[in-house]
Protein backbone atom coordinates (compact mmCIF):
# COMPACT_ATOMS: atom_id res chain seq x y z
CA UNK A 1 0.00 0.00 0.00
CA UNK A 2 2.58 2.62 -1.12
CA UNK A 3 4.95 2.09 1.72
CA UNK A 4 3.03 4.57 4.02
CA UNK A 5 1.94 4.24 7.56
CA UNK A 6 -0.55 6.89 7.37
CA UNK A 7 -3.45 3.99 6.24
CA UNK A 8 -2.75 1.43 8.78
CA UNK A 9 -5.96 0.17 10.81
CA UNK A 10 -8.09 -0.37 7.75
CA UNK A 11 -9.63 -3.29 7.40
CA UNK A 12 -10.90 -5.64 4.52
CA UNK A 13 -13.91 -7.65 4.77
CA UNK A 14 -14.61 -10.39 2.00
CA UNK A 15 -18.14 -11.79 2.84
CA UNK A 16 -19.39 -14.76 0.07
CA UNK A 17 -22.68 -14.30 -1.09
CA UNK A 18 -25.78 -16.34 0.83
CA UNK A 19 -27.12 -19.91 -0.28
CA UNK A 20 -28.30 -20.44 -3.80
CA UNK A 21 -30.34 -23.60 -5.22
CA UNK A 22 -27.27 -24.42 -6.97
CA UNK A 23 -25.11 -24.35 -3.99
CA UNK A 24 -27.71 -26.75 -2.18
CA UNK A 25 -27.52 -29.04 -5.68
CA UNK A 26 -23.58 -28.89 -5.32
CA UNK A 27 -23.69 -27.21 -9.21
CA UNK A 28 -21.11 -25.52 -10.35
CA UNK A 29 -22.10 -21.74 -10.28
CA UNK A 30 -18.69 -20.10 -12.10
CA UNK A 31 -19.70 -16.66 -13.79
CA UNK A 32 -23.37 -18.45 -14.24
CA UNK A 33 -25.80 -15.64 -12.98
CA UNK A 34 -28.02 -17.31 -10.07
CA UNK A 35 -29.94 -16.09 -7.75
CA UNK A 36 -30.17 -16.73 -4.20
CA UNK A 37 -32.64 -18.69 -1.94
CA UNK A 38 -34.99 -17.50 0.60
CA UNK A 39 -32.63 -19.06 2.86
CA UNK A 40 -30.26 -17.29 1.33
CA UNK A 41 -31.72 -13.41 1.61
CA UNK A 42 -32.22 -15.06 5.32
CA UNK A 43 -28.52 -15.19 5.81
CA UNK A 44 -28.02 -12.06 4.42
CA UNK A 45 -29.53 -10.26 6.48
CA UNK A 46 -28.21 -12.21 9.71
CA UNK A 47 -24.54 -11.64 8.69
CA UNK A 48 -25.71 -7.52 7.38
CA UNK A 49 -26.68 -7.03 10.98
CA UNK A 50 -23.07 -8.46 12.00
CA UNK A 51 -21.40 -6.35 9.62
CA UNK A 52 -23.10 -3.28 10.09
CA UNK A 53 -21.88 -3.24 14.15
CA UNK A 54 -18.12 -3.04 12.20
CA UNK A 55 -19.10 0.37 10.82
CA UNK A 56 -17.88 -0.33 7.54
CA UNK A 57 -17.16 2.70 5.30
CA UNK A 58 -17.94 1.33 2.05
CA UNK A 59 -19.40 -1.78 0.16
CA UNK A 60 -18.33 -3.15 -2.90
CA UNK A 61 -19.37 -6.29 -4.45
CA UNK A 62 -19.87 -8.45 -7.37
CA UNK A 63 -22.47 -7.86 -10.12
CA UNK A 64 -24.16 -11.18 -10.49
CA UNK A 65 -27.28 -11.53 -8.73
CA UNK A 66 -26.71 -13.27 -5.59
CA UNK A 67 -23.56 -11.16 -4.62
CA UNK A 68 -25.67 -7.90 -5.37
CA UNK A 69 -28.00 -9.29 -3.59
CA UNK A 70 -26.21 -10.32 -0.18
CA UNK A 71 -24.69 -6.80 -0.54
CA UNK A 72 -27.89 -4.79 -0.63
CA UNK A 73 -28.92 -6.40 2.82
CA UNK A 74 -25.66 -4.60 4.21
CA UNK A 75 -26.69 -1.56 2.27
CA UNK A 76 -30.27 -1.69 3.39
CA UNK A 77 -29.07 -1.53 7.21
CA UNK A 78 -25.79 0.56 6.82
CA UNK A 79 -27.43 3.40 4.75
CA UNK A 80 -23.94 2.98 2.23
CA UNK A 81 -24.37 2.60 -1.51
CA UNK A 82 -23.27 -0.93 -3.25
CA UNK A 83 -20.42 -0.52 -6.16
CA UNK A 84 -20.72 -3.12 -8.13
CA UNK A 85 -17.86 -4.61 -10.50
CA UNK A 86 -17.70 -7.34 -12.44
CA UNK A 87 -14.52 -7.97 -12.04
CA UNK A 88 -15.55 -9.61 -8.53
CA UNK A 89 -17.32 -12.37 -10.38
CA UNK A 90 -16.57 -15.85 -9.58
CA UNK A 91 -13.93 -17.74 -11.83
CA UNK A 92 -15.51 -18.86 -15.21
CA UNK A 93 -15.55 -22.86 -15.61
CA UNK A 94 -16.37 -22.97 -19.01
CA UNK A 95 -17.53 -26.69 -19.18
CA UNK A 96 -17.60 -27.10 -15.54
CA UNK A 97 -20.37 -24.84 -15.23
CA UNK A 98 -23.82 -26.14 -14.66
CA UNK A 99 -22.51 -29.60 -13.49
CA UNK A 100 -22.56 -31.42 -10.30
CA UNK A 101 -19.76 -31.66 -8.45
CA UNK A 102 -19.89 -35.67 -9.43
CA UNK A 103 -20.34 -35.11 -12.63
CA UNK A 104 -17.40 -32.87 -12.70
CA UNK A 105 -15.53 -35.87 -10.60
CA UNK A 106 -16.82 -38.38 -13.36
CA UNK A 107 -16.01 -36.37 -16.78
CA UNK A 108 -13.11 -34.03 -15.39
CA UNK A 109 -11.09 -36.31 -13.06
CA UNK A 110 -7.91 -35.60 -13.76
CA UNK A 111 -8.46 -32.04 -14.55
CA UNK A 112 -10.29 -32.07 -10.85
CA UNK A 113 -7.10 -34.36 -9.29
CA UNK A 114 -4.90 -31.30 -11.00
CA UNK A 115 -6.43 -28.58 -9.55
CA UNK A 116 -6.75 -30.30 -6.03
CA UNK A 117 -2.95 -30.89 -6.11
CA UNK A 118 -2.44 -27.01 -6.60
CA UNK A 119 -1.58 -27.27 -10.30
CA UNK A 120 -2.64 -24.54 -12.23
CA UNK A 121 -5.51 -25.44 -14.20
CA UNK A 122 -8.23 -24.14 -16.54
CA UNK A 123 -11.08 -25.84 -15.39
CA UNK A 124 -13.50 -26.40 -18.23
CA UNK A 125 -11.56 -25.08 -20.27
CA UNK A 126 -12.03 -21.50 -18.11
CA UNK A 127 -10.02 -19.03 -16.09
CA UNK A 128 -6.82 -19.78 -14.06
CA UNK A 129 -7.28 -19.21 -10.42
CA UNK A 130 -4.06 -16.69 -11.13
CA UNK A 131 -6.08 -14.58 -13.41
CA UNK A 132 -8.99 -14.39 -10.96
CA UNK A 133 -6.73 -12.47 -8.88
CA UNK A 134 -5.30 -10.41 -11.69
CA UNK A 135 -8.96 -9.49 -11.95
CA UNK A 136 -10.29 -8.72 -8.80
CA UNK A 137 -7.14 -8.16 -6.33
CA UNK A 138 -6.59 -4.80 -7.97
CA UNK A 139 -10.29 -3.99 -7.42
CA UNK A 140 -10.12 -4.61 -4.04
CA UNK A 141 -7.13 -2.35 -3.55
CA UNK A 142 -8.50 0.47 -5.60
CA UNK A 143 -11.28 0.48 -2.85
CA UNK A 144 -9.39 -0.47 0.00
CA UNK A 145 -6.87 2.72 -0.64
CA UNK A 146 -9.88 5.43 -0.52
CA UNK A 147 -10.58 4.29 2.76
CA UNK A 148 -9.93 6.98 5.83
CA UNK A 149 -7.58 5.81 8.39
CA UNK A 150 -8.80 2.76 10.55
CA UNK A 151 -11.42 2.72 7.38
CA UNK A 152 -13.33 -0.89 6.87
CA UNK A 153 -14.40 -2.12 3.35
CA UNK A 154 -16.89 -4.64 2.97
CA UNK A 155 -15.92 -6.68 -1.07
CA UNK A 156 -19.24 -9.05 -1.56
CA UNK A 157 -17.81 -11.94 -3.91
CA UNK A 158 -17.54 -15.49 -4.57
CA UNK A 159 -15.90 -18.31 -2.59
CA UNK A 160 -13.27 -19.00 -5.16
CA UNK A 161 -12.92 -15.54 -6.16
CA UNK A 162 -12.62 -14.58 -2.03
CA UNK A 163 -9.77 -17.58 -1.76
CA UNK A 164 -7.56 -16.13 -4.49
CA UNK A 165 -7.75 -12.64 -3.62
CA UNK A 166 -7.11 -13.20 0.28
CA UNK A 167 -3.96 -15.74 -1.48
CA UNK A 168 -2.89 -12.99 -3.61
CA UNK A 169 -3.44 -10.22 -1.04
CA UNK A 170 -1.03 -12.19 1.65
CA UNK A 171 1.25 -12.87 -0.78
CA UNK A 172 1.10 -16.52 -0.77
CA UNK A 173 2.75 -18.13 -3.89
CA UNK A 174 -0.98 -19.38 -5.70
CA UNK A 175 0.01 -23.41 -4.94
CA UNK A 176 -0.66 -22.77 -1.55
CA UNK A 177 -3.90 -20.92 -2.07
CA UNK A 178 -5.70 -24.69 -1.48
CA UNK A 179 -4.81 -24.16 2.00
CA UNK A 180 -7.36 -21.55 2.61
CA UNK A 181 -10.25 -23.18 3.09
CA UNK A 182 -13.90 -22.65 1.51
CA UNK A 183 -15.73 -20.41 2.81
CA UNK A 184 -19.44 -21.53 4.12
CA UNK A 185 -22.60 -19.30 2.69
CA UNK A 186 -22.89 -15.44 3.66
CA UNK A 187 -19.40 -16.09 6.06
CA UNK A 188 -16.78 -13.73 5.48
CA UNK A 189 -12.89 -13.06 6.23
CA UNK A 190 -11.14 -10.21 7.29
CA UNK A 191 -7.59 -8.42 6.68
CA UNK A 192 -6.46 -6.19 8.04
CA UNK A 193 -3.08 -3.96 6.92
CA UNK A 194 -0.16 -4.12 9.76
CA UNK A 195 4.03 -2.67 8.77
CA UNK A 196 4.81 -5.45 6.44
CA UNK A 197 1.32 -5.43 3.93
CA UNK A 198 -1.89 -7.39 4.77
CA UNK A 199 -2.46 -9.86 7.26
CA UNK A 200 -5.11 -12.53 7.73
CA UNK A 201 -7.17 -11.33 11.15
CA UNK A 202 -9.94 -13.82 11.03
CA UNK A 203 -11.35 -16.67 8.55
CA UNK A 204 -14.89 -18.01 7.85
CA UNK A 205 -16.17 -15.92 10.54
CA UNK A 206 -19.88 -15.80 10.63
CA UNK A 207 -20.02 -20.15 10.59
CA UNK A 208 -23.36 -21.57 10.53
CA UNK A 209 -23.87 -25.15 11.56
CA UNK A 210 -23.58 -25.84 7.92
CA UNK A 211 -21.05 -27.80 5.59
CA UNK A 212 -18.96 -25.44 2.59
CA UNK A 213 -21.65 -25.34 -0.14
CA UNK A 214 -19.46 -23.82 -3.43
CA UNK A 215 -17.05 -23.86 -5.82
CA UNK A 216 -14.06 -24.03 -4.42
CA UNK A 217 -14.22 -27.55 -3.41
Amino acid sequence: MNGSSSGRGRRIVLWRHGQTAWNLERRFQGSTDIELTEAGVGQARRAARLLASLKPDAIVASDLRRAAATAAELSAVSGLTVAHDASLRETYAGAWQGLTHQEIVERFGEQYAAWKRGEPVRRGGGELETEVADRAAPVVLEHAEKLPENGTLVVVSHGGTIRTTIGRLLDLEAHHWEGLGGLSNCCWSVLGEGARGWRLLEHNAGTLPEPVLGDDD
